[in-house]
């Protein structure tokens, strides 16, 4: 394995990584409490995509940490997070969009950049569109979920340096925004950057 990539990503920015096979992805939060909205594909195959509810179901929790298998909507095996330094990420919280910007915090926000958008400009490279955005991961972000399941968006739980890592187990795209959101604590109120590093033959 070399390192076959290393690029910080600015917040509200976003990318579109090819993973081989057995490669490995790390997304490190370089400044603490910054959501990265991940979607994951089989890369011969985009429909086959991250299913939140087919990776919840089959591994009884809600929340993903070292050893959750992220399973595709065929509940293929797409990757694999076989390090986690922050220990807890969440899987329903979603990706922010303009229109939910608006429903929540008014129409005031209508115009603000929102990780839909990122999806969509990223995705487009690999013919990912509306049809494929499905419910995506949201490394480092801290959505509590009570008894009565219900959710609410809380301060992070990650600091500066803490990251995760993927292993793919069949080549994979990874869809990545990382989260402009200003409108509540998700980000710290201070969306920063993050740093993609990947390993692979």
């Amino acid at each position: 394995m070399t390192v076959a990539l290393d690029l910080v990503v600015p917040p509200g920015d976003g990318a579109l990584i090819t993973v081989p096979e057995g490669g490995r992805l790390r997304i490190v939060d370089l400044h603490g409490n910054q959501a990265v909205d991940t979607l994951l594909y089989d890369a011969a195959d985009i429909d086959n995509r991250y299913s939140a509810f087919d990776t919840v179901r089959e591994q009884g929790a809600v929340y993903l940490t070292t050893g959750s298998r992220l399973l595709s909507t065929a509940l293929d095996e797409l990757a694999v997070i076989t390090d986690d330094t922050c220990g807890r990420h969440d899987t329903v919280g979603g990706a922010c969009s303009q229109e939910s910007n608006v429903i929540r915090y008014g129409e005031h926000t209508r115009h603000q950049h929102a990780c839909r958008q990122t999806f969509l400009r990223y995705g487009a490279e690999k013919g990912i569109g509306q049809r494929q955005l499905g419910h995506n991961i949201n490394f480092f972000m801290n959505v509590p979920v009570d008894g009565a399941g219900n959710l609410r968006f809380d301060d992070g739980l990650s600091a500066p340096g803490k990251y995760v890592e993927l292993t793919a187990s069949r080549e994979i795209l990874v869809l990545i925004s990382n989260c402009p959101q200003l409108n509540n604590p998700c980000n710290g109120w201070n969306p920063t950057a993050v740093q993609l590093i990947g390993w692979w033959a």
